[in-house]
This record gives C-alpha cells, sequence and structure tokens, in this order.
C-alpha cells in the first residue's frame, strides 16, 4: 500500500494532547492520525445501510421491575439477528450484557439506542465492525430438482 505526505495544522495545545497520546500508545503521530481516520470512518458507515457485526454492551438495575425479561424478549424479537450474548453480574445491583448481533449497520445502531433508552439501562455502548464479505454468510440455497 502506497502512502501519501500531508501537512496537518492543529492548535499548539490540540498538538500537545495528541503527542500524549501518541507517547501513551508508543506509537509515531502518523500511526495514531491514520487509526483516528479509520475509526471515524467506520463510525460515520454505521449510520448507512452497509452489512456489519456489533457488539453491544449494556450496564443495567436488575432489581428494575420486569427489565430483565423485557431485555431477553428484546433480544428474542430481532431473530437470528442476535447472534451470541453474554450476562454478568457485576454486584448486587448491575448486570452487564454483551449481545453480538449481525444485520444492516443503520438498524444495528437503531436495535442500540433502543436498548440504551429503556428504563433501568444505566450505560450502553456499541462498537461495529463492518462485514467485509457479507455474502459469504449467507445461507445457501437449495436446488429444485428437475423433474422426469
Amino acid at each position: 500500500m502506497s502512502l501519501t505526505r500531508f501537512g496537518v495544522a492543529m492548535e499548539t495545545s490540540l498538538l500537545a494532547q495528541f503527542d500524549q497520546l501518541v507517547e501513551q500508545r508508543r506509537c509515531t503521530r502518523s500511526e495514531l492520525f491514520r487509526d483516528l481516520a479509520r475509526a471515524e470512518i467506520i463510525r460515520s458507515l454505521a449510520s448507512r445501510p452497509v452489512d456489519a457485526f456489533a457488539s453491544v454492551t449494556i450496564v443495567y438495575n436488575h432489581h428494575v421491575r420486569e427489565l430483565s425479561e423485557r431485555l431477553t424478549e428484546m433480544q428474542h424479537e430481532l431473530g437470528d439477528q442476535v447472534r451470541s450474548a453474554m450476562h454478568v453480574h457485576l454486584d448486587h445491583e448491575r448486570c452487564l450484557e454483551v449481545i453480538v448481533m449481525r444485520g444492516r449497520a443503520d438498524r444495528l445502531q437503531r436495535i442500540a439506542e433502543t436498548l440504551f433508552a429503556t428504563r433501568g439501562v444505566v450505560q450502553g455502548a456499541i462498537e461495529v465492525v463492518l462485514d467485509a464479505h457479507p455474502h459469504e454468510h449467507a445461507k445457501p440455497r437449495r436446488r429444485k430438482r428437475a423433474q422426469t
């Protein structure tokens, strides 16, 4: 892959913070800039109708009446879009759930926002990964036999 050099202008204070991050990550300015550019491009694609996977993480208060049941029902309604889920008890009041889904990125984003807005959910995050080979995951079609 070829590289192109170009100049970037930014405030001195922002550059100082950027350089602190470069130092923390033990990388170069170029590597960090490329990582940030890739992340922002992926984030912008998350609102488009492209095939993707998403991990949705929520933390919720399990004492909220019927919340666990509502979250489970929401996942069942999504059918095979939900690929996996993991549930962890954090403490006496809070649970963490990670839900791995596959579908269109824009729909996955809306699903996550619905989960985050559910009463009793105290924190939520989504990480979207574009599906580089969307058609390889499709279920094979059955061929009809020729009638003789």
